[in-house]
């Protein structure tokens, strides 16, 4: 069941505001009413008792659901916690986040599913959702998932932070044949993986550049397993979503000639593989390594392309935060892969409507439309009337990414000493306004996210 409803303080009208939705901007208010989107319109009068917010012409945003993060929490939180990265997202214009099962302990029954689910409920300031883990052995477990309030299964089928690499090929088809929700995939061929370690290992001893990373976590490994997820997902008529694409090759897999509602295997692209390539290694270092890998600009062109032509039907952040400590280990095996993105990729996005890449109404519909109708989320996604008041105000001023402005308990972004041209000024989670002017605002908490399946 959906945790009890938070008391709403106030009613907000927003006024004068550059209104992105559904593909057009228009310019119009927003009446919220008891945390639900009550009115849009022009010129909006409003009897109740509420609270004017003129926000002169900057954009109205829905709120963006971010289907791939790592909060951290149990058992990692000097890397981060539910509380903390949730405060990050919401700075950052994410109202909702679907966070991923290898925590310690790793997400393998329903009574630890239900743990993190009780965690988020004391204390996330964004609405939530948790992935069930899959395992080599947890099949009959997984399959107690409810569909109508746990937004999928998520399984390794390459091996990144944490153990929980599912490589059995029987397991991998019982999964695919059996699960009736959606499968979310991290895919690279751990083999492949583990032969070009191996090779590398073999020439450089520990001391393995972080330059040959996508080298190691390589195309063939990505597409040998990406091809392998969506042939067990045709054979089976799986829903499967492929998270973090990175390659050029792998967007062969997927098809854009039918509508979202429609597709049975969909895919997704982080703002790292948009943002970087492999040139960056030389001044980012561990700071941009990821599972899998940045790989090379022509991938990163390639991932946009399919962005804008509708093979990639999500853009996520696969928010995965490690100790600047962790990060500066020498080693390369030492240093884990993974980076906290949430409070920046949004403005990180809006700098490429800047620079004329895509439209601002392709960006929510990328980060807001798209994840609401892929996981048939209930009444979010959108501004609509009746849904609930997921709302981000979004205006044109610089806006510096520095020490003193990063939420994120790790404390350190992989943009820092980048100036976006956008930045996130309000956000509303259930009516609430949990942001403003630079200020989280405390007495609220988010939802459990609900499903329409």
């Amino acid at each position: 069941m959906e945790n009890e409803k938070n008391e709403i303080m106030k009613n907000y009208l927003i006024k004068n505001a550059s209104i992105v939705n559904e593909g057009q901007t228009i310019n119009g208010d927003v009446f919220i009413k008891n945390g639900i989107i009550e009115k849009v319109g022009s010129n909006l009068t409003v009897t109740e008792n509420h609270e004017v917010i003129d926000i002169n012409g900057a954009y109205l945003l829905p709120g963006c659901i971010d289907d791939q993060v790592h909060f951290r929490e149990p058992g990692l939180t000097h890397k981060g916690t539910i509380a903390s990265e949730s405060r990050a997202a919401v700075a950052g214009g994410i109202t909702s986040f679907m966070e991923m099962p290898n925590t310690v302990p790793n997400a393998l029954t329903q009574e630890l599913l239900e743990d993190k689910y009780a965690i988020a409920s004391k204390t996330s300031i964004a609405n939530y959702s948790f992935f069930m883990g899959a395992s080599n052995e947890n099949l009959d477990e997984a399959l107690k998932t409810n569909p109508k309030n746990v937004c999928g299964l998520k399984v390794f089928m390459g091996s990144s932070t944490g153990n929980m690499l599912v490589d059995n090929e029987k397991t991998l088809d019982n999964i695919f044949s059996k699960i009736p929700f959606l499968i979310a995939t991290h895919c690279e061929d751990e083999s492949t993986v583990r032969a070009n370690k191996e090779h590398y290992q073999a020439i450089y001893g520990d001391e393995i550049p972080v330059e040959l990373h996508p080298i190691i976590r390589s195309e063939e490994a990505c597409y040998l397993s990406s091809s392998l997820a969506v042939s067990l997902a045709k054979k089976h008529g799986s829903r499967l979503h492929i998270l973090h694409i990175s390659t050029a090759k792998e967007l062969d897999l997927f098809d854009n000639s039918i509508p979202l509602e429609q597709k049975k295997i969909t895919a997704e692209a982080c703002v790292h593989h948009l943002w970087f390539s492999d040139e960056d290694y030389k001044t980012k270092g561990n700071f941009i390594k990821w599972n899998p890998a940045v790989k090379k600009a022509s991938d990163r062109a390639a991932i946009w392309q399919a962005v804008l032509d509708n093979r990639i039907d999500v853009i996520a952040t696969d928010h995965a935060p490690h100790t600047i400590e962790e990060k500066m280990l020498p080693s390369y095996f030492q240093s884990p892969s993974g980076g906290p993105l949430v409070q920046h990729a949004l403005v990180a996005m809006l700098e490429k409507v800047q620079q004329g890449v895509l439209s601002i109404e392709k960006v929510v519909e990328k980060m807001a439309h798209a994840p609401a109708i892929l996981f048939q989320i209930n009444k979010r996604g959108f501004i609509r009337e009746g849904y609930h008041a997921d709302l981000v105000v979004v205006e044109k001023q610089p806006n510096v990414v520095d020490k003193p402005s990063i939420l994120y308990h790790c404390g350190w972004s992989p943009f820092e000493g980048v100036t976006f041209s956008h930045k996130v000024t309000k956000t509303f989670v259930n009516g609430n306004l949990v942001w403003n002017n630079n200020q989280l605002v405390e007495g609220s908490l988010g939802s459990r996210m609900l499903f329409d399946r």
